[in-house]
Order: C-alpha cells, then sequence, then structure tokens
C-alpha cells in the first residue's frame, strides 16, 4: 500500500516554505547547501556521466541541485512538495533560461506516474 502522506511532514514544509524567498541567496540562511552544492554535484557526476541523462532531483527545494545537474547536461525534473519552494526553483530557473521541469508531488506519486523515465535520481538534503 503506498501511504505518500506519511512522508509529508508539516513542520518541515513549513520550514522550507518560510526559506523560499531566500533561497538563491548564497549569504542567506542556506549559506551551507550552496558552499556544499559543487560537492553534491561532483559525488554524482563523478558516479555517472550527466550529458544526455534524464535525472529527476527529489524533494528540490529551490532547485540548487536541480540547475547544477541541467549545468552539467542533465534532462532534469525536480519534485517537492513545498509549493513556495517550486515558485522559487521555477523564478530562477527561467531567469537563467535553463529548461528545467518542477512538479509538486511526492516521490511515490511520481513514480507510478513515470515509471523507469530516469538515468539518475538523487535524493538530498
Amino acid at each position: 500500500m503506498n501511504d505518500s502522506a506519511a512522508n509529508r511532514d508539516p513542520a518541515e514544509l513549513e520550514k522550507f516554505t518560510a526559506l523560499a524567498q531566500t533561497w538563491w541567496d548564497p549569504n542567506g540562511p542556506l549559506k551551507t547547501l550552496h558552499e556544499i552544492n559543487p560537492l553534491r554535484l561532483g559525488y554524482v557526476a563523478d558516479r555517472v556521466p550527466l550529458h544526455g541523462r534524464r535525472a529527476l532531483d527529489i524533494g528540490c527545494g529551490g532547485g540548487l541541485l536541480t540547475e547544477a545537474l541541467a549545468r552539467a547536461g542533465a534532462d532534469v525534473v525536480g519534485i517537492d512538495l513545498a509549493s513556495a519552494g517550486l515558485a522559487a526553483a521555477r523564478t530562477h530557473a527561467e531567469k537563467e533560461s535553463l529548461e528545467i521541469d518542477y512538479f509538486e508531488e511526492d516521490a511515490e506519486t511520481h513514480a507510478a506516474r513515470a515509471p523507469g523515465a530516469y538515468d539518475v535520481v538523487t535524493c538530498m538534503e
């Protein structure tokens, strides 16, 4: 049985909603995430070539890793449960002229909708 509601933590959603306006500020509350993002991308890229691959970023938030994957040549989809973070991600990707699809849905729902669609799947904090 698929109980995707079990993955919805209201406190976490509230926390990331509050951060949405500062997601892309490299000196803001998510400064550490900005600093480690090159390491996260490197970890993935060292294990699989990204150019031309289809990638899914689960829990993408404002899209930091999602955009890095796209810049590395992947065709990327980002999913998250926090609509405010997704709005920040969409706005920033558009500003950067990146073609990234973002969806507000949980991993279980997305997997059922797009089985076997990805070469690379990330789920990082």
